[in-house]
């Protein structure tokens, strides 16, 4: 239990808390056939992180997020521009510029040197799920001790803060969020200000994309982001019981693919362990393949 509290109940958690930020706002860019935002968002701040930290010489969480929600609301703006300036079709415009800005990151984190201090290719691709222990962890008594969870990782109560923020966003803009997500023609005659609902949803995808990627990385965030909330809309067709099997979903997927990351390979007799995220992405695309199998299989709905 110590090693289980000390070494794998923070990971998990971060992991639980990460997918279930980015599900909520996943749910509505599946919907709004802008999945490929969710995509663009977990690539772009790689180089607003970079530069951040050669700005300010500090890899503190909040500086870090500053320059990562600064990256994301420069691509917001580059896709706009692209979009309307080159007459490109919005998902070929997004591709553009969270390829070209993630190139530039990766460009900038090698020749800066900051690769070899503080920051480095694999953790912006697979984050560092494995290093968020809990060193003050002695027991089942840990969980109310206020001396020993002062020590859990800073992560934990970014995300779920970032968590709870979204889910209260979404429970306000209720209504002209699905509005606009479903009809932003009759939104608009309602007097409902699709663009600003748009620009809403973006801002949370970007802050979503953000919170997770210091955590577990660019690669599982777009998992996150994409395949529950996906793997959701297969099974259902209501946007309540959509959103419940996002979460659900979501939060097996970071589970499991934990679990098995970490004690998979020990059941069988293996000396080793595998990439959490990595996993855990794996996890979420076979729920994915799965649901897209037995959604193959159903009935076509009665019209």
């Amino acid at each position: 239990m110590n090693e289980f509290l000390a070494l794998s109940l923070p990971p998990i958690l971060v992991a639980t808390l990460a997918a279930l930020a980015c599900a909520l706002p996943g749910t509505f860019l599946i919907l709004s056939r802008r999945a490929m935002l969710g995509d663009a968002m977990s690539h772009v701040v790689l180089p607003g992180i970079v530069a951040a930290f050669l700005l300010t010489g500090s890899a503190a969480g909040w500086v870090m997020g500053a320059g990562a929600l600064a990256a994301a609301g420069l691509s917001a703006l580059l896709i706009e521009v692209v979009t309307r300036r080159a007459r490109m079709e919005p998902g070929a415009a997004m591709a553009v510029v969270f390829t070209a800005m993630f190139a530039a990151g990766v460009l900038l984190l090698e020749l800066s040197g900051t690769g070899a201090i503080h920051l480095d290719v694999e953790h912006a691709l697979y984050g560092n799920l494995e290093s968020l222990v809990w060193l003050s962890a002695t027991g089942i008594e840990s969980l109310t001790d206020p001396l020993a969870l002062v020590d859990l990782p800073p992560e934990l109560g970014r995300l779920a803060a970032i968590a709870a923020g979204l889910a209260l966003a979404l429970w306000l803009t209720w209504r002209p969020l699905v509005a606009t997500t479903f009809d932003p023609v009759f939104a608009r005659s309602q007097g409902i200000p699709t663009g600003l609902v748009m620009a809403g949803l973006t801002a949370a995808t970007a802050l979503a994309a953000v919170a997770a990627f210091q955590a577990v990385g660019s690669i599982l965030t777009i998992s996150m982001l994409i395949c529950p909330p996906a793997t959701a809309r297969l099974m259902t067709r209501r946007l309540g019981a959509q959103l419940a099997l996002s979460a659900l979903f979501a939060t097996l997927s970071a589970v499991l693919g934990y679990v098995l990351a970490g004690y998979g390979p020990l059941w069988i007799g293996l000396g080793f362990t595998l990439s959490a995220a990595g996993m855990i992405a794996t996890v979420s695309g076979l729920m994915l393949a799965l649901a897209a199998l037995i959604s193959s299989q159903a009935p076509p709905p009665r019209l």
